[in-house]
């Protein structure tokens, strides 16, 4: 590993108020990893009494506590200023989950004075929000809402041209309506409303800062216009404030929109900063994003890429040539570009039901996060050896993107008809996750077929230079060198009635560059890279962390998030183009960089951990490993398929799940009618609801997260995925590859998905 920072090396921090956590992650001018701190809501703040960082309620309420976030803060600038020179820290960063802060009207319109002499907890009291308890991404209150919403401007087509979004449960737009309309006492003293990263970037400096234009063209109400002529929505205001004098009012609380594109300075710390921790006055401001796209930039990704980010939400992205708003799929202006660039975008797919389906199928089949990975390996692709009775399943326990948004409950198929359960309990984890990268792979290809991605599209456009070497290095089982596409291989679309040829991959992603826990799970990474006939690579500092906790989310102690890692690389940028020194675009600057980086530290890879427990084995660390990967790993072995059948035993039912569990499962999930309701009752009748958003470790989901859904069994921990063979420009950005396509496999898959496509559509048309 390389040695510290040089003395007085120029340093940059980034910032990242997560669901769980607050993050700090400081890097060099080389973009080696120099720092990371971290405050956990739950342990270090446990007054608060949150569980994975929020609060929850019977139904789908989910919040957390705006004076948690400061008092972190606090924690978060005390334990910076201890480890590390803040005098050298030249510029600031940062990202943030989604979600609005309140202000009380006192603040406005100069944000409060602070003291240095006292932390920041101690001056903006609780009393400083009119609405203490905020909404997170996960709440789907505000469901109805964007709905009414939706319906005013003409339906989710028109109001996808108009702002740029659809109706779903995180609007912000609906937020704001539905605090009108369901507490008066708090839509009366309200003064400002902000975004998280606003009002994180506010808090450091001093001053408000506007929104950015990237996240507030996911607000429902904005339209956005090249060349900087954006603008919020006037009738959108009106309609939810109620009256034209209202949206005055609200029109105040939003401010402006920052529509430089985030390529230069905003503010300068606050004299608070200064005067309390150390930093220069003159250290630098850069804008702050969500979470999700700072993740994006901290990958660099090429244009023929789809950065794929399991959580509580999973999101699929990848870069557009043009804003071409659609229900199908988000777009926002890239929220890292300079003016004189050609203006570039961002397109987005999302699924509400993501970690909390994959945490409650674990906790009704296997009680553990090994065995979860190990059935989904095992079992065939389908969940059948037969080619004409593969088994599907809908895990949909809160209402998702279009088409899926008014569907709600668990539904299960077998040769095509609804069933209550799968005579095999065991194919429920698989189905489970061929469901969830299956809706990707399909969203996918009816995004470009809108022409979304440009003319070229997939693997056949940008620069794939970095893929065909790596590619070429390694083809997977199967796989042909130099094969870059199959559609000649399968039969066309026509007959199918799909609006894309499944067998044809040329039009999907070159690589997957992949992160969260799930990804960690070696036959979750195997799937993807079937399903989507391109290999995934992870970041280096996921995979080693992953080899101490590989079911949670948030990085093990010294190994830095994502987001905030994208914000110090954000915070790094814009210093160097004030100096002078920058060049190009963002990614240029950042892949200029850290080649410079590999160059002149003998191609030893980048730092993955700062004062955090050393992994034992990953993909930064040790030799490639040699688990089985693409279709051999899912077709079943004897050996294999007796640890299978001793799990299923264990847990009180046989291969086809005639036991005492079975039953109890069979009227647990119950019909497709009520299976809703009663899965949430199943998550939710121990005493920690909540940490299923978390993707809880398994000591945590032993000690009762189920109540008596399944008992509690000692299992071997879950081997984390390693790396495979990786191409060393790959190397130099911190990407290790964890799994090679296989064409065989992407055929099986391509065959099905006409009949996963007919299925989804008896859903949305509520035929079943």
């Amino acid at each position: 590993m390389p040695g510290p920072s040089k003395s007085g090396q120029a340093l940059f921090l980034g910032l990242e108020l997560s669901t769980d956590q607050l993050r700090a992650t400081i890097v060099d001018e080389n973009l080696e990893l120099v720092g990371v701190e971290a405050v956990d809501f739950d342990t270090a703040l446990s007054e608060y009494q949150t569980q994975g960082g929020i609060f929850t309620t019977p139904g789908d309420a989910y919040t957390t506590p705006v004076d948690m976030w400061v008092k972190a803060l606090d924690f978060l600038l005390e334990e910076i200023s201890r480890n590390h020179e803040v005098s050298r820290i030249k510029s600031i960063g940062g990202a943030a989950q989604l979600a609005l802060v309140w202000w009380k009207s006192t603040p406005v319109p100069n944000f409060p004075s602070l003291d240095s002499r006292l932390p920041l907890h101690s001056q903006l009291s609780p009393n400083t929000f009119s609405l203490p308890n905020t909404p997170v991404a996960q709440d789907t209150f505000s469901h109805s809402h964007a709905l009414s919403i939706e319906a005013m401007l003409g339906g989710p087509d028109h109001m996808a041209a108009r702002v740029g979004t659809c109706a779903n449960s995180s609007l912000v737009a609906a937020q704001i309506l539905r605090v009108r309309e369901t507490s008066p006492e708090t839509w009366a003293r309200t003064g400002r409303v902000q975004i998280a990263s606003a009002f994180m970037a506010s808090l450091i400096s001093g001053t408000w800062i506007n929104v950015g234009e990237a996240e507030a063209c996911a607000t429902g109400m904005y339209v956005y216009a090249s060349g900087g002529q954006g603008h919020w929505d006037d009738e959108v205001i009106e309609y939810i404030a109620g009256s034209r004098e209202e949206a005055w009012r609200v029109r105040g609380w939003l401010g402006e929109v920052d529509v430089s594109g985030g390529g230069r300075r905003v503010a300068t710390v606050s004299r608070y900063l200064v005067e309390r921790y150390g930093f220069e006055p003159d250290t630098i401001i850069a804008s702050f994003t969500a979470d999700y796209l700072s993740t994006y930039l901290s990958l660099v990704p090429s244009a023929s890429d789809a950065v794929l980010s399991f959580g509580p939400m999973d999101f699929l992205l990848t870069s557009a040539p043009h804003y071409l708003p659609s229900r199908l799929y988000s777009v926002f202006p890239h929220p890292a570009q300079d003016p004189s660039e050609k203006r570039k975008y961002i397109s987005m797919l999302t699924s509400r039901n993501a970690d909390v389906p994959r945490a409650l199928v674990r906790d009704m089949y296997t009680k553990s996060w090994s065995a979860f990975d190990r059935l989904v390996s095992v079992v065939p692709p389908g969940g059948s050896i037969g080619l004409d009775d593969k088994l599907f399943s809908f895990w949909l326990l809160q209402g998702d993107s279009h088409p899926l948004s008014h569907v709600k409950g668990i539904f299960r198929f077998e040769t095509g008809v609804k069933v209550n359960e799968f005579r095999d309990l065991r194919a429920n984890p698989r189905c489970l996750v061929e469901s969830q990268v299956l809706s990707f792979r399909v969203r996918w290809a009816r995004m470009t077929s809108t022409g979304a991605l440009g003319a070229t599209v997939g693997r056949a456009r940008g620069n794939t230079s970095l893929v065909t070497s790596s590619a070429a290095a390694s083809p997977g089982p199967g796989q042909r060198t130099g094969t870059p596409a199959i559609g000649s291989l399968g039969t066309p679309s026509a007959g199918l009635g799909l609006p894309f040829d499944p067998y044809d991959s040329s039009s999907l992603p070159a690589r997957i560059l992949a992160t969260g826990a799930a990804i960690n799970f070696p036959a979750v990474a195997s799937l993807v890279s079937e399903l989507f006939n391109a290999p995934v690579l992870v970041p280096t500092t996921q995979l080693d962390s992953a080899q101490i906790t590989p079911h949670r989310n948030a990085p093990a102690k010294g190994y830095p998030g994502r987001a905030a890692l994208g914000g110090a690389y954000v915070a790094r940028w814009v210093w160097g183009k004030e100096r002078g020194t920058g060049r190009g675009s963002f990614e240029e600057e950042v892949r200029r960089l850290l080649s410079k980086r590999w160059v002149t530290s003998g191609g030893i890879p980048v730092r993955t951990h700062i004062g955090g427990e050393t992994p034992t084995g990953s993909g930064a660390n040790t030799p490639y490993n040699s688990r089985r990967t693409g279709f051999g790993a899912a077709v079943l072995e004897e050996e294999e398929e007796e640890d299978a059948l001793e799990e299923l035993e264990r847990l009180g039912g046989d291969a086809f799940g005639e036991g005492e569990l079975a039953a109890r499962l069979r009227s647990t999930t119950g019909s497709s009618t009520t299976t809703s309701t009663t899965g949430t009752s199943t998550s939710s009748s121990g005493a920690l609801p909540s940490t299923t958003f978390t993707t809880p470790d398994l000591g945590a989901s032993n000690a009762g997260t189920a109540g008596d859904a399944a008992p509690a069994i000692s299992t071997a921990a879950l081997m984390p995925v390693t790396a495979l063979p990786t191409s060393e420009g790959e190397t130099q950005v911190g990407l290790a590859k964890v799994a090679e396509p296989d064409v065989d496999a992407f055929m099986a898959y391509a065959a099905i998905v006409p009949e996963y496509c007919r299925l989804e559509g008896m859903l949305v048309k509520a035929l079943v």
